[in-house]
């Protein structure tokens, strides 16, 4: 099979349904306790306006909802419909975080790793411009992507089998860069779904991009943030991540 032919982010499209078996919501409580965290030491008491770009299935913003009053904004309408169902009172907007503009402005915007979906210097720039025109002076915005160029190493491969007791899923990912001279990486997935006693399997693939962490601060800067860093580490996976604070 030629990787050519697989199409792209069917994650994002018709294997939308699998995405809270490979990656339950409940696995983000963690990692979301350190973005509550930050968020309250910003923003202090009360409940606040935020805003999140590229909410995705929403399962990182579950575990914020009590204490914020929350917009979520994606390009995908099955992940829309996935947040919607777990998010049921956060208003839900179809859009692209390069260029959407909502009309009001937030004590907080957020984008949590769909910032990695952003392929040039130019889409990465779009965002922040975008979190910048949405944040109220005083705000914060934050966002962490999966890797930097220094600190993404190939091949990057996960595997796992999960049930939800009527579908299993097993699940291959391999993640490379296919061109060091480019802005992109490439991960490539191989889902076996066993439902009815009967096994089929798909593929799947995706393009992200991979910036060095200079790019990133150069980029936050240019759209007219003050820039901070903060590193964290996920002590139920031993996964170091690096977060990215930019003040109006």
């Amino acid at each position: 099979m030629e990787l050519k032919s697989i199409p792209l982010y069917r994650l994002y499209d018709d294997l939308a349904y699998l995405w809270p078996l490979m990656s339950p919501p409940e696995e983000y409580a963690e990692e979301a306790a350190y973005w509550r965290e930050n968020l309250r030491e910003a923003l202090g008491p009360g409940k606040h306006p935020i805003l999140e770009l590229g909410v995705g299935g929403g399962h990182n913003l579950s575990h914020l909802t009590s204490d914020v009053e929350a917009t979520a904004v994606d390009v995908s309408e099955k992940m829309l419909d996935l947040s919607r169902q777990l998010n049921p009172d956060v208003k839900h907007l179809l859009g692209d975080m390069r260029d959407i503009r909502i009309g009001r402005t937030f004590k907080a915007v957020l984008i949590h790793d769909a910032i990695s979906h952003m392929l040039s210097e130019a889409d990465l720039l779009a965002a922040f411009n975008t979190a910048a025109a949405h944040l109220e002076p005083g705000g914060i915005f934050m966002t962490a992507p999966d890797y930097f160029r220094e600190t993404f190493h190939e091949p990057h491969v996960e595997h796992s089998a999960r049930s939800n007791g009527h579908l299993q899923l097993t699940y291959f990912e391999y993640g490379y860069d296919p061109d060091p001279d480019d802005t992109t990486i490439e991960t490539v997935f191989t889902h076996m779904i066993r439902e009815g006693g009967r096994l089929r399997i798909e593929h799947d693939r995706f393009i992200t991009g991979l910036f060095p962490k200079a790019t990133w601060v150069r980029l936050i800067k240019e759209a007219g943030f003050s820039f901070e860093e903060r590193s964290y580490r996920l002590r139920s996976t031993k996964t170091a991540y690096v977060m990215l604070i930019g003040r109006l």
